[in-house]
């Protein structure tokens, strides 16, 4: 069975840092895509960034390109989100998200679309105040 546990998240001062790990059992990040999703109070759930580990090729939501990068080290199972100038539009929970299976969707479903998704975590929750 397929298990994500996050972990990271914090509160911190507007223009801090935060680094995620999403450490996954019974799965490795080497394969389909992988993402980062978060979601604020009285808001939908929105995609941060994702990876498609098969080309290594990362997607970023407009609101974080620039800030957030996001990365994996297979050897550990866990793949990371960096947070650089954080703000308070980016409180929120972060949750880790994969697709662990083939997606029978249409191929033109987005990256940050939750349908291609499977398997999350429980979230992590980032505070940023000023």
């Amino acid at each position: 069975q397929v298990r994500l546990v996050e972990s990271g998240g914090g509160s911190v001062q507007t223009g801090g840092s935060l680094r995620l790990s999403c450490v996954a059992s019974g799965y490795t990040f080497d394969r389909l895509f992988v993402g980062w999703f978060r979601q604020s109070p009285g808001k939908e759930r929105e995609g941060v960034a994702a990876l498609w580990t098969g080309a290594g090729i990362p997607y970023y939501s407009d609101s974080v390109k620039g800030r957030f990068t996001i990365s994996r080290d297979n050897a550990k199972n866990t793949l990371y989100l960096q947070m650089n100038s954080l703000t308070s539009d980016d409180t929120a929970m972060y949750y880790c998200a994969a697709q662990t299976q083939a997606y029978r969707g249409p191929v033109t479903t987005r990256w940050d679309s939750e349908e291609r998704y499977d398997t999350w975590g429980q979230g992590t929750q980032v505070t940023v105040s000023s």
